[in-house]
């Protein structure tokens, strides 16, 4: 199924140019939905400052949350890559401050998931782990995992991640992540099965790794629970 290639098109909406995935089955799972606008008959004022509209004050719709707002309380443009748009688009200054903060996750994180890393990894109640490349498909749909054997979890598929530490530092600092507790169902299975991923030998960029997986686990879920 990972096989299936990721045709794109160009479509255009109310709120922008947006490159989106042909086959809407396979968009990322970090994706968000579009929202709908909050109707002009509905919001007669402001919805942050509670300024009446007028010919002079007009109204502008939060690409992200659909709101109301004036100019002045949704004037930024930001890039918003969940949703899919070409280009940065007018935002609400909540909304805008959250895109920024996931900017650093698109920008910085998903490379580190896509460049992979090395792990011990062990299938369900197996007493046998094998040593294997853990890293993200450059769709966002799957982790890949490869050693003598591969096979691969679709993130949609996954129900817990739990992030394991190993204590805290000698210096008395935050602890180090040093693997990860997935549960997730095979596709074609209801039943759900658990993967433990631990640190191999570079357990510094094994950490880095994980942290940016811990990230997308909160996109993810945030993404379901839309």
């Amino acid at each position: 199924m990972s096989a299936v290639p990721d045709g794109k098109k160009l479509v255009r909406s109310p709120s922008g140019l947006r490159m989106v995935p042909e086959n809407g089955a396979f968009s990322s799972p970090f994706s968000l939905e579009e929202p709908q606008w909050v109707p002009d008959k509905e919001c007669p004022r402001c919805m942050q400052c509670d300024t009446k509209f007028d010919f002079i004050r007009r109204k502008h719709h939060c690409r992200r949350c659909g709101r109301c707002f004036c100019d002045k309380c949704c004037s930024k443009k930001v890039a918003l890559p969940r949703m899919c748009f070409v280009d940065p688009v007018r935002q609400c200054a909540e909304c805008s401050l959250n895109s920024q903060k996931e900017a650093e996750f698109y920008d910085k994180q998903v490379k580190v998931l896509l460049g992979g890393g090395s792990f011990v990894v062990t299938l369900g109640t197996s007493e046998k782990s094998e040593a294997m490349t853990c890293r993200l498909s450059n769709n966002h749909r799957y982790l890949f995992l490869d050693g003598e054997s591969h096979f691969e979890v679709e993130l949609s598929r996954i129900s817990s991640m739990q992030i394991l530490t190993d204590g805290s530092s000698p210096a008395g600092g935050s602890s180090r992540a040093n693997g990860m507790l997935l549960h997730f169902k095979p596709a074609g299975s209801q039943e759900p099965q658990q993967l433990r991923v631990e640190a191999a030998d570079d357990r510094k960029a094994a950490a880095l790794w994980l942290a940016a997986m811990h990230k997308a686990a909160k996109l993810l879920y945030e993404a379901r629970d839309q």
